[in-house]
């Protein structure tokens, strides 16, 4: 299927999808895996099978296609009452009208409620489709109602072939891929001139934790932070451009708040994914493993710093920020105290560590 071809990797996902506009779609599907890797791509082109309009639909431009954005960290009841109201208007140009809800797992128990009941009995024209990132936040009985299509992180030399294709070549390439884990949302921003400046500073606050004597909890969680005040700050902007039809200043005012909230919680889950590297990568340099490092320009720091003493630490911060990252992702809570704790926790474990090293 030609419209499939320019989404890297997914062969489940493609023959899956594939199979089903060959015997005929299902009502509803949930598309569901990693952020970056390829979702929405599938969904439009599967849309664009379905409507008949492959170019118009991956446009968003298809009258008989019907997006629905969490612009934010919830999506609420009202704009699925509003999807459900046009569940029931009739098909303007194809046979198929096609409903995709992106962030899905963003849904809060209201909207989820409301929504099941068309998952249930849904016009015979409708094709639901439902973007999740996460299957935990998803009610079994909205799950029990879909076809599961699952999504993978793509492989390192798909997001090689990704970057190259935008200039990136050499040992900038190859750091790039691993730091990017095996998703393409992240290997985007990673091209961003300012990402190396990022990059460099949440390097450097990983490393305080277990470097600096002065290290302050309460310092780093104020530096993560601002980093996603800056990224909430560029997503409202992008929000108030941009043309949402006929709207009041209030509720364009609303959309732009909710877009920023969104990218900031996204900016807190990235920089967790990076710390969660950094350590792991100390993990895997104190056992000699350079070849499987994820940050591969930085392995001169981490052989230096990945000292005996602090590998079963670092293993224990990995951890430590991982549970925190699962925290964030499946119960949506406000970073501030969070953060400033996992930075206590993790001082807590690796000061032990340099203190046995005389680091400290």
């Amino acid at each position: 299927m030609q419209s499939f071809d320019t989404i890297p990797e997914q062969e489940e996902a493609k023959r899956l999808l594939t199979a089903a506009l060959e015997e005929g779609p299902a009502h509803a599907y949930l598309f569901h895996g990693p952020r970056g890797v390829g979702k929405r791509a599938a969904a439009l082109a599967f849309a664009g099978e379905l409507l008949g309009a492959p170019e118009r639909v991956a446009r968003e431009a298809h009258p008989d296609l019907y997006v629905l954005e969490p612009l934010g960290d919830q999506i609420r009841i009202d704009p699925i009452r509003e999807l459900r109201r046009d569940l029931h208007m009739r098909p303007f140009e194809a046979e198929r009208r096609v409903y995709l809800i992106a962030g899905a797992h963003l849904m809060n128990e209201d909207a989820a409620d409301a929504l099941l009941k068309d998952l249930e009995e849904p016009p015979e024209y409708a094709v639901i489709v439902l973007l999740a990132d996460e299957l935990g936040p998803i009610s079994p009985t909205i799950r029990s109602r879909c076809q599961h299509v699952p999504f993978r992180r793509l492989s390192q030399r798909a997001i090689r072939e990704f970057l190259a294709a935008r200039g990136v070549e050499g040992a900038e390439l190859e750091a790039l891929a691993r730091t990017a884990a095996g998703r393409l949302d992240r290997a985007q921003r990673l091209l961003d001139p300012e990402a190396g400046e990022r990059r460099a500073a949440l390097i450097e606050l990983a490393r305080s934790v277990y470097l600096d004597p002065g290290f302050d909890p309460g310092a780093a969680e104020r530096t993560v932070n601002e980093f996603a005040r800056e990224r909430g700050a560029e997503a409202r902007a992008l929000a108030e451009a941009a043309n949402a039809g006929e709207e009041t200043e209030k509720q364009r005012e609303q959309r732009a708040a909710r877009a920023g909230r969104g990218a900031e919680r996204e900016q807190v889950l990235d920089v967790l994914d990076f710390l969660a590297g950094w350590y792991r990568d100390l993990v895997v340099a104190a056992a000699g493993a350079e070849q499987a490092v994820l940050n591969s320009d930085r392995l001169a720091l981490l052989s230096a710093d990945a000292e005996p003493e602090r590998a079963l630490a670092a293993e224990r911060a990995a951890e430590a920020v991982r549970e925190t990252w699962r925290t964030f992702e499946e119960l949506n809570v406000q970073p501030g105290l969070a953060l400033e704790a996992l930075f206590v926790r993790l001082r807590r474990e690796l000061a032990a560590a340099l203190g046995a090293a005389g680091k400290m």
